[in-house]
């Protein structure tokens, strides 16, 4: 990432600004992306990822990457390793800043004992379903755990027992002692240590009582010198509380600021569920392309210049709102657009005889790689033969009037070689066509004849000696319904899986330099899409290539028409 950001260009480049002209925090920016390695990063992680680190280079200040690795019940390596591969393909440089929350389990220990010791946290026997019940509602207070008043020297030795693992899970719990009466519910005697006897993957058995994120998450950006904390909105009303830490330990405070999270329709975003598309066998794991997760999108062929530019066309403000997948859609058609040459593929192959060509004549046309850039004059050489493989929907044996393509008795042109026309159509016992027979004009050659006739329908085409096979992947939605997480009462998100979204079509016919496509290649199949060879399943031996974005936006005026 070498240009600022136009996500830096927001209210708070206005903030840091004004920051930076006060004085404040001696003039530094030092930013953060926190993730919970508790899944894979989605396309939402992205906007605050590209964020926090413009926001960075913008100031010439640093990026840190810390995972807040609060709960070994639900983080595994797997996560932290997608995490790092997927912030590094995006371009977000942290340099030497790779740091774990759990880097601090000891000092933040030490912050609990100091606030036990100014009388702030109390050790609280409560059950988790009592701690719900006494903590009140939104119109009504809360109410004092019964063991609020518990002296120091009595919290400090229950602490320290909670961390010797004197005590099972559940039993104990640390709670800070705010104001039960709060009107803002995390103010309520919020939890900072629970009891869990579960290896960490970072720290293993070393300890049994781990910090809840509200606890750990504060300290960490004040431990690292963080100066501002941006974070999505869903964090506005905790902000109160990590203020309230820092100030009762009386160290170091960074700024935190809210913006809107990134939210697309037809997508789910929450990482549980997410989660549960993936344990339930809706989807193949978490890069499955149909999911909006980075791993997924990067196996689909986007690119990381297409996201930057879509969160950055997006742009960052104060209010949640819905970005319809089509405009993702449309940055991504445009940035493969500019570099991914032109290749002929025949998704649903009908066969094509030129009866009136030599049968063991070769030729090779030379045909452009970029005809939509005037100025790019790159080329390949294509192979034609007597047999020929043309798409299935390039034939019609009853056309309609507007039908311009090929049909009994009518010529059309084969891009870059010549004018064929359709004699005959054979048939199997079902009555599907399965051949067409023709005949070429010789004197066509490169689409041009010297009686200057001209034909209306101009079709892509294969050599089927030199063909090479492969399967397609076609994708759709994944739901079927614009916001399948507001479907209803008596509903649930899984309810709107779309069964079409996914087509696998075998057999497809491509052009022979198709078969040195590697993994980091892009094609636009003409008239068909964009399209890079699968990472996971494509071999030598079975080519496998998946649709990146179709040429036009045409599922959303489906979806509309439905």
């Amino acid at each position: 990432m070498n240009e600022t950001t136009s996500s830096s260009a927001n209210f708070i480049q206005a903030i840091i600004d004004v920051d930076n002209r006060n004085g404040r925090y001696d003039k530094r920016v030092h930013t953060r992306f926190p993730p919970e390695p508790n899944g894979f990063l989605h396309i939402g992680h992205a906007k605050s990822i590209y964020l926090n680190y413009g926001l960075a280079e913008q100031f010439g200040g640093k990026f840190n990457l810390r995972f807040d690795d609060t709960n070994p019940l639900k983080e595994e390596q797997e996560y932290i390793d997608a995490i790092i591969e997927d912030i590094g393909w995006l371009g977000a440089d942290w340099e030497d800043r790779l740091l774990f929350a759990s880097d601090y389990f000891e000092q933040l220990y030490v912050y609990a004992v100091d606030l036990i010791k100014k009388g702030l946290a109390y050790v609280d026997d409560l059950s988790a379903d009592e701690i719900r019940q006494y903590r009140g509602t939104l119109t009504e207070p809360g109410r004092n755990s019964p063991y609020r008043g518990r002296t120091i020297e009595e919290n400090l030795d229950l602490f320290e027992r909670m961390k010797a693992g004197e005590f099972p899970d559940g039993v104990r719990v640390l709670r800070a002692k705010i104001d039960m009466s709060s009107p803002n519910i995390n103010f309520r005697d919020p939890i900072m240590y629970r009891i869990l006897h579960a290896a960490h993957p970072r720290t293993g058995d070393d300890w049994c009582i781990y910090p809840m994120y509200d606890w750990a998450h504060g300290q960490s950006d004040s431990i690292e010198g963080i100066t501002h904390s941006i974070c999505t909105l869903e964090f506005e009303d905790h902000r109160p509380l990590y203020d309230w830490f820092l100030e009762k330990l009386d160290i170091y405070r960074p700024r935190q600021i809210e913006f809107a999270r990134l939210k697309l329709n037809y997508t789910v975003m929450s990482k549980r569920k997410l989660l549960r598309l993936v344990n339930a066998g809706y989807v193949d794991g978490w890069d499955d392309p149909r999911m909006p997760t980075l791993s997924a999108l990067r196996r689909r062929g986007y690119r990381p210049d297409a996201i930057r530019k879509f969160t950055e066309l997006v742009g960052v403000a104060k209010s949640n709102s819905v970005v319809e997948l089509s405009y993702l859609e449309h940055t991504v058609r445009d940035d493969l657009n500019q570099f991914a040459p032109r290749a002929m593929a025949v998704l649903q192959p009908i066969r094509v005889t030129v009866e009136n060509y030599p049968e063991n004549q070769l030729e090779e046309f030379e045909v452009p790689n970029y005809p939509q850039d005037k100025e790019n004059k790159e080329t390949r050489v294509v192979p034609f033969s007597r047999e020929l493989f043309i798409e299935q929907e390039d034939f019609m044996e009853d056309p309609p009037k507007k039908f311009f393509r090929l049909a009994p008795g009518r010529e059309v042109r084969l891009l870059g070689a010549y004018y064929v026309t359709c004699n005959e159509v054979v048939k199997d016992e079902a009555g599907n066509v399965v051949e067409l027979s023709c005949t070429y004009d010789p004197e066509s050659r490169g689409g041009s004849t010297p009686d200057g006739r001209k034909v209306k329908g101009t079709i892509h085409w294969v050599s089927a000696p030199h063909a090479v096979q492969a399967d397609v992947r076609l994708y759709d939605t994944l739901f079927t319904q614009e916001f399948p997480e507001a479907g209803g009462e008596g509903t649930d998100f899984t309810d709107f899986i779309n069964p079409n979204s996914l087509r696998i079509l075998t057999g497809c016919q491509l052009e022979p330099s198709l078969a040195d496509a590697t993994v980091d290649d892009r094609y636009q199949f003409m008239r068909q899409g964009y399209f890079c060879l699968d990472p996971v399943d494509s071999s030598p031996e079975r080519l496998v290539f998946n649709r990146t974005v179709t040429l036009r936006d045409t599922w959303t005026k489906i979806q509309k028409k439905g």
